[in-house]
């Protein structure tokens, strides 16, 4: 109750109307009249009357103080046994709070997010985000339910800002084991070829003691070797990188009995490999129009190392000088084509043709080059049908098609075959969709037959214009034409003439991205892009094995000719395999070296210092929550709880509503002021 006061006249007048009445008091007193403390009684009353005094009794209800429960749902905490515990002490720990209508809980799920460069588990964010329209004052605490591993845990309570107990239940038996695999250093690029090493080590958490280990090493999908490792002591894995490109270096290690979760019995570093110069040899047969696009365009780019071979001496210019004599240094030959063949990236032969400069015995050499996985490109024109033809020569085996001695030289667009449609290498040149294509024409096509491999393009007559194919181990392309050159001079507006001749020299090389029978895999964030790049007009559905060992069958969809593609937004990080068939692709969704499956063992040391700090509890509970300590309620401020959970009560309420009651106002006021000039004037009557 407080009590109040409503004048029914301004206040100054009841003030004046009081010290008039004090004087009449005072002077009544001071000559002491008879019944002047009666009429001192009567006025007072009065006064108060007009100062309307008014008692006012307030409605209020007692607030509820809030308890913060933090549910950890990172990816440690997803494995069945562990979420259904979680769920089991979520469900224990509520039902308890039900039972003290004091307390409202507050349930705050904690989900890492899936598409975090580094997911990790962050409670106290998690926390701090739930709570933030929570006065301090209605804080009783806070409950996390996890199993341990916390990332974001701050070094203090002050830097926390909590001003309430923390508390933990950590889900998990202390007896817990996990084998994992970390890569501790592993450098980032890597030039092709050049040794790389990855220093790794395989680590058991809650084992008894450390012993060997075989660990599996794949590059890019493939199975390159088995070692056995000391667990908890560095290895170093040394490696060659394959190709340019994004190269995936996966490590894995068997299961231990009884462990916590596989997910993490395998990790991936990725080196982008980088080629520190590519080495192109161009044998020109003769001076011509089309050798200097072929120069230019490989000295435009500064990674090739170019050594360029030409024949200055015209087959019909026939005047008794030694070939020896022919060039202003001495050629080197034999170092190039027998010591050196197998330092080159590529080979190039530009309107070449046999007139005795290389001796018969180098075309085998370059064709056995060819064979054990080298790149050859022959750049064909008339010479190509004579009989002094490469196709005479021992390199005749690893070419994709024979002369039939016909030249054709008539104006054509060179055309993309159903397969260039296809191919990586042509099927997305600018200009070759439309019908006649958007680019000049050429005026000259070398007839050729029994070819293997792929036409993907065509000249006059629909005759055979670019070729690729396989030999052994390597490659092999044909381009029946030296006109190219007239795509490079603008000749009727030109065309892609840098976009072909360095797909073709990438193929030969055997970049990834142009395999035309691929499978990729990709990741963006949480979603899994995989391609199929095929020849074929259809392609079968394609197997992936999530990080969690579960596998699904997606089907692609049709995405441009010969190239399928799907998506698919997955909700667990980790390691994906892809397969269809034969072909395998990896893909890393989410961070490559995330701290959440750096450990995932359940344990109470890291919440454990500022739980103590807080005056929290932190304990392990078992699978049904059977042991889920005892609530505390108290309303001090500093808790010590013991081996209960202590939670602080609020003092505050909520005023609901008041009521006013005048105390001079109505037949009480009316009473008293009766009672006192009936007082009066009966005391005078004496």
């Amino acid at each position: 109750m407080s009590l109040a006061f409503d004048p029914f006249l301004p206040l100054p007048l009841i003030l004046a109307i009081a010290l008039v009445a004090l004087l009449l008091v005072g002077w009544a007193i001071a000559k002491r009249m008879r019944g002047a403390a009666l009429r001192a009684l009567a006025l007072a009353a009065l006064v108060l009357a007009l100062a309307n005094p008014v008692a006012n009794f307030e409605d209020r209800e007692p607030v509820t103080s809030v308890v913060a429960i933090v549910v950890d749902r990172s990816p440690s905490q997803m494995s069945a046994d562990r979420t259904a515990r979680t769920d089991a002490a979520l469900k224990a720990l509520t039902e308890r709070l039900a039972r003290y209508p004091a307390f409202e809980a507050r349930v705050i799920e904690a989900v890492t997010d899936p598409d975090a460069q580094s997911p990790s588990t962050r409670l106290f964010e998690a926390l701090a985000s739930g709570i933030r329209d929570v006065p301090s004052s209605r804080l009783a605490g806070a409950v996390m339910i996890t199993d341990g591993q916390i990332h974001d845990v701050p070094g203090s309570l002050s830097a926390l800002g909590l001003d309430a107990p923390l508390h933990g239940l950590i889900v998990g038996d202390e007896n817990e084991i996990d084998r994992r695999v970390d890569v501790v250093r592993s450098p980032r690029f890597g030039i092709v070829g050049e040794d790389q090493e990855i220093v790794y080590r395989v680590n058991e958490d809650g084992a008894a003691a450390s012993g060997p280990v075989d660990v599996t090493v794949r590059i890019n999908g493939e199975r390159t070797l088995t070692e056995t490792v000391t667990t908890g002591e560095e290895a170093s894995f040394y490696l060659k990188l394959p190709r340019g490109g994004e190269n995936i270096i996966e490590f894995s290690v068997g299961e231990l009995d009884g462990e916590v979760t596989t997910a993490n019995n395998h990790t991936v570093t990725l080196i982008e490999g980088i080629r520190e110069n590519l080495r192109v040899l161009l044998v020109s047969g003769a001076p011509h129009a089309g050798e200097r696009a072929w120069r230019n365009l490989l000295k435009s780019d500064a990674s090739v190392d170019l050594v360029h071979f030409t024949i200055l001496r015209p087959p019909e210019k026939q005047d008794g000088t030694p070939i020896s004599e022919l060039s202003l240094i001495a050629f080197p030959t034999r170092e190039l084509f027998v010591e050196k063949v197998d330092e080159f990236d590529l080979i190039i032969f530009d309107r070449y043709q046999n007139r005795g400069v290389l001796p018969v015995l180098y075309y085998d050499y370059i064709a056995r080059y060819v064979e054990d996985g080298g790149a050859l490109l022959v750049a064909a024109g008339p010479e190509f049908s004579g009989i002094q033809s490469l196709a005479e020569t021992p390199l005749a085996p690893a070419l994709p098609a024979a002369p039939t001695g016909a030249v054709t030289d008539a104006g054509y667009y060179p055309r993309l075959s159903d397969n260039g449609r296809r191919h990586p290498v042509t099927r997305s040149l600018p200009g070759g969709s439309s019908e006649p294509p958007e680019w000049g024409r050429w005026f000259r096509t070398v007839g050729v037959g029994n070819t293997t491999g792929d036409v993907v393009m065509r000249g006059a007559d629909e005759q055979p214009l670019l070729i690729l194919n396989r030999y052994g181990e390597g490659r092999v392309a044909m381009l029946l034409s030296d006109h190219g050159w007239l795509w490079a001079r603008g000749f009727e507006g030109g065309g892609p003439h840098v976009a072909l001749y360095r797909r073709i020299a990438h193929w030969l090389m055997k970049e990834p991205s142009l395999e035309e029978e691929a499978l990729r895999a990709t990741a963006n964030g949480r979603t899994l892009v995989v391609e199929r790049q095929t020849m074929s007009d259809t392609t079968d559905p394609v197997s992936v094995t999530l990080p969690s060992g579960e596998t699904r069958e997606i089907t692609l969809s049709p995405a441009g000719e010969g190239l399928f593609r799907s998506e698919l937004v997955l909700d667990q990080p980790g390691l994906v395999e892809v397969t269809s068939g034969d072909l395998r692709a990896l893909a890393h969704v989410g961070a490559v070296d995330a701290p959440e499956f750096r450990a995932t063992v359940s344990t109470t040391d890291v919440i454990n210092p500022i739980s103590t700090e807080s005056g929290g509890l932190t304990v392990r509970v078992n699978a049904d929550a059977s042991n889920l300590p005892q609530i505390l309620p108290t309303r001090s401020a500093r808790i010590d709880a013991g081996e209960r959970i202590g939670l602080r009560a609020s003092n505050e309420s909520v005023l609901k509503g008041v009521r006013s009651v005048p105390l001079f106002g109505g037949f009480l006021g009316l009473a008293l002021m009766i009672l006192a000039l009936g007082a009066t004037w009966f005391r005078e009557g004496r």
